[in-house]
């Protein structure tokens, strides 16, 4: 398949299941869009079976509904097992796959354990970890439906979990300001009534995540991310934004 038969996705954003991404990552992703970068989501499950959703379908409309209120260009969901999803070669190459498929520039994935969540958030950091170094690996087209090898320039990783000590423990951290986009992020969030709708609170603890990460860096509203190596500048009046 040719380079210029394929489209191209500037940000990829991988979770395990939906709605992973939205409450991590969600406002940075709508900020993205709203530049006019294309962003997508690869969810590795669909996050079924749940308590209180009717099946996959529903968890998909969700999905769907979500991605809209951020402006995601494209979602994937990959038909991997939710509650007994492992870091194996299978999912490594799925993942990898969509990556040399929509070949983006940076991919955010999750950052760390969830103690006393689903194991499987480990399991996706360490999927999408592998996934990034297969993407570029040569002499293996066989494995990736015959896609070229495809580079990814940046990896960033988000924290899932409303321990605001776990998430200052990730290394190389910046904030992204989303105190315009908090709305989107909100609406997206609340489209997963299945898992949420009687969590009354939750909207009110995402808020509150985002009002302490975005005033340790003066914004209103703010998303911790991670980098794997620490930032750098040539220019550091326009890093500082003082130019």
């Amino acid at each position: 398949m040719s380079d210029s038969n394929l489209e191209h996705l500037d940000v990829i954003a991988v979770g395990a299941h939906p709605d992973d991404v939205e409450i991590a990552c969600g406002g940075t992703l709508a900020l993205l869009a709203e530049q006019g970068y294309r962003v997508g989501i690869i969810d590795l499950t669909d996050g079924e079976p749940t308590p209180l959703s009717s099946g996959p379908e529903q968890r998909h409309r969700e999905a769907a509904a979500a991605a809209a209120c951020l402006g995601v260009a494209r979602r994937v969901i990959l038909e991997l097992p939710n509650r007994r999803l492992f870091d194996s070669f299978e999912a490594r190459v799925a993942l990898a796959t969509e990556f040399r498929r929509y070949r983006p520039k940076v991919v955010i994935g999750l950052g760390h354990k969830t103690p006393m969540a689903s194991p499987d958030h480990w399991q996706a950091m360490q999927i999408t970890d592998a996934a990034v170094f297969y993407s570029r690996l040569t002499k293996w087209d066989q494995h990736f439906s015959g896609l070229p090898v495809h580079n990814i320039p940046c990896q960033l990783y988000y924290p899932l979990t409303f321990d605001i000590e776990q998430t200052l423990a990730l290394p190389h951290r910046f904030t992204v300001d989303i105190s315009s986009v908090m709305g989107k992020k909100l609406s997206a969030i609340q489209s997963y009534e299945s898992q949420f709708g009687h969590k009354s609170d939750i909207l009110e603890r995402v808020k509150s995540i985002n009002s302490v990460a975005g005033a340790a860096a003066g914004f209103g509203s703010g998303e911790l991310l991670s980098r794997t190596r620490p930032l750098g500048t040539r220019n550091l009046m326009d890093f500082l934004s003082l130019s």
